[in-house]
Order: structure tokens, then sequence, then C-alpha cells
């Protein structure tokens, strides 16, 4: 990594002239030349993969509380670019003139920490005293530096007192194990935040030395706050049917012969980002499993939420035999938004296939 910078001293630099020289070596590296403080740096040749971004930026923590069986933290960074995906269509969202600050909502179990990839709705919601400042949907993301949560860009009304509400929808996606019946209402947790632009432009900035090669940036460990990691392998219940890559997406299959998940054999696969492990979530994934030639099973994989297999997606078959063949296919990739760095991966997926080992 290169030297951490501020924003704050970043615009003390553009307003002297003094960071043209560093501008020039920002283009030498390959970097578009945008506007320092709405439109960073981004690498030019970018892979159809995860790759290490031109900035990266720090996050500040507002607080942590709970709300019925949800943590929740709320962190903020400055305003930045993203990217939604919307079926397989990617669209680019810009920093607007009047964003403030990027609010980060992030959310796991109470009781076991597990990081909660919901897809029931996530609203944040800011006051000051009686007034409505603003409300925006909070997108769930995946950021290298922030890994998975739930934020978007919002207006605030300058400095000062604000309260901050985190809505969370009560939950649709499929729970098992110790997650079944939890998670049905809805519910609200509520931040005091002090608005102050000195702190958020104290939030570093980093340049790493090796902008546009594959890899990732470690995500920031903050308080305990989870940051959305699948477990290794090794840790999942079940046989392990082997590792696959699509779209720089790794998959693990897995198959749990038998125990809670009903007749037969629970046949699973657990999706995450390559070098930092974040669960890819929202996921449409079908699977057909082969023996001799032969279809023995075609199915749609369900996205489920368990305490020990995690966020997965998963259905019961008769049975996993030696020797089958295991074909999973991705009808929808993650609908989740992307920060830069993961904005080019997880989009033309191709199937996967297993072959059950001895």
């Amino acid at each position: 990594m290169a030297p951490d910078i501020t924003r704050r001293r970043l615009l003390g630099t553009l307003g002297t002239g003094a960071l043209v020289g560093s501008a020039g070596c920002l283009g030498a590296l390959g970097f578009e030349e945008q506007s320092a403080w709405r439109d960073p740096p981004l690498v030019e040749d970018r892979p159809n993969a995860v790759y290490v971004p031109a900035i990266t930026e720090g996050m500040g923590m507002y607080g942590k509380t709970t709300a019925g069986p949800y943590g929740v933290a709320l962190t903020y960074s400055y305003p930045h670019r993203f990217w939604t995906l919307t079926g397989s269509d990617l669209s680019k969202t810009v920093v607007e003139s009047d964003d403030s600050v990027h609010l980060m909502a992030s959310l796991w179990d109470a009781e076991t920490g597990t990081a909660l990839p919901l897809d029931s709705g996530v609203t944040i919601e800011v006051t000051r005293g009686d007034e409505l400042v603003t409300e925006e949907v909070a997108y769930p993301m995946l950021s290298q530096q922030m890994g998975l949560h739930y934020g978007s860009n919002y207006a605030l009304d300058g400095e000062g007192e604000y309260e901050v509400r985190v809505r969370v929808g009560g939950v649709s996606l499929r729970r098992t194990g110790g997650f079944e019946g939890r998670f049905e209402a809805a519910e609200t947790a509520t931040f005091a935040v002090e608005f102050d632009t000195d702190e958020l432009y104290d939030v570093p900035i980093e340049r790493p030395e090796n902008p546009g090669e594959r890899g990732a940036i470690p995500p920031m460990e903050m308080a305990g706050v989870p940051v959305g990691r699948a477990s290794e392998p090794d840790a999942l219940p079940g046989r392990h049917l082997g590792r696959a890559t699509s779209g720089d997406a790794v998959f693990h299959a897995f198959a749990v012969d038998e125990g809670r998940f009903g007749d037969g054999t629970y046949l699973y696969v657990s999706p995450r980002t390559p070098y930092n492990r974040i669960v890819l979530p929202m996921m449409g994934l079908d699977a057909t499993l082969a023996r001799g030639g032969d279809a023995v099973a075609e199915t749609g994989l369900r996205r489920t939420l368990d305490p020990e297999l995690g966020y997965h997606y998963g259905a019961s078959v008769s049975s996993v035999e030696p020797g089958d063949e295991l074909r999973v296919a991705v009808a929808v990739p993650p609908q989740v938004a992307r920060h830069d760095g993961y904005e080019t991966a997880f989009l033309d997926m191709d199937p996967v296939t297993f072959t059950v080992p001895e």
C-alpha cells in the first residue's frame, strides 16, 4: 500500500495545484483522470474478475446496537460511486453534487454472530428534529474494504445532530436449523449521529501499489462487526464434492447424507468471492445430477440461511453417489451492488461441474 492520505489533505493539494504531479503518476499507472472528490481514479483495463482498485477508502463507525434478533452497525465513508445489477444489466451510480456521506448498515444474528445477507429490504431514514431529511433504500453491497453491507449515498442538511433509523424488513428467504422461525418481524435500529465534515475528511484513503491486478484488499475489521465471510470448506457439514469457479466466483459443493434436512441427501452449494471469501447472495442456481450419463435429479437450489451451513443454495435429492456428475447453472448472477474491484466480476457465469469423489 502507498501511504494513507485523507480527503482533507487531497482537497488541500487540489486547492494549491500540488496534485498535478500525483495525477500524472496515476495516469502513468493506467488510471483514467477523474475528479478526485466526486469520481476518483478508476483502473482503465479492468479484468472481468475481482481486481485491486485504484483507490480504497476507509470508514468510520457511528455505533452498534441490537434490534430484536439483529445486531446492527452503522458506519460511514465518503460518498462514492457504485454499480447496481438488475438481472444481468449493470448500471453505474455516480456521486451527486448534494451527496454528503455514504452510510452503511451491517446486519448479523445477535446470538451467533452470523452475517445476514437478507433479500427483504433495508431502508435508512435520516431525520433532524421532527423533520425527515432523507430516506433511501440501502442496497445490498459488496466492497473489498467494507465486506457485505447495505448502503447508499445520502444528502444531509449540513453539519450537526441527526437521528438515523435502519429499518429491516421481515425475512422471506428459507431458514433452517436454529434459524427456522426467526427473523420474521420487521425491526428498526436507531442511532444518534453527529455529522462532522472534518471527521469525514479524516477517513483514510489508500492508493494500492498494484491497481488493476487480480486480487483484493482485505476487509477492515471494526469492533467485531462481521464482514460476511463464508466458512472455510473444511468447516462446513457434509461430504465436500469439490471446488469450481465461474465469473471469478468460487463454488464449493457438498452433500449431507442424513440428519435434519429430511429424507434422502441434502445437496448444497456455497458460493463466495475469491481472496476474501465474502458470501455471494441473491443468485438463481439450478442443479442437474447425472449418473451413468442419465439425469437422476433436476432441481432449483433454494436460497437458504442456516446457522451451520451459512447462507447457501440447497435442495434434497434421493442420493448422491461416487462418480455422479453435478452440474450447477447460474440462472441469475448475484443481485447485489458492487464497489470498485467487484463491478466486473460475477456477471457472465458459465455452468460449473463437479464429479463426486469416491
